[in-house]
């Protein structure tokens, strides 16, 4: 029953980043303000990867301390 919270934990970023995308998408990504908002996305994602691998190290941890 792992996956449940690390997926929940995935769409939550992953949400956040599409709104960013969606505004790239309706301005174009040609603009500054395209590039801008496509870089605020990767940014969300590269932050969410980052907090995604914490939460799964430190549940591995509590894991192997159980047995």
């Amino acid at each position: 029953m792992e996956a449940i919270p690390l997926a929940k934990l995935i769409g939550v970023f992953v949400a956040i980043a599409l709104v960013p995308f969606a505004m790239v998408f309706l301005l174009g990504g040609r603009s500054t303000a395209g590039m801008l908002f496509a870089l605020a996305g990767q940014f969300v994602l590269a932050v969410g990867s980052g907090i995604v691998l914490m939460y799964v190290i430190s549940h591995a941890i509590q894991l192997s301390g159980e047995r």
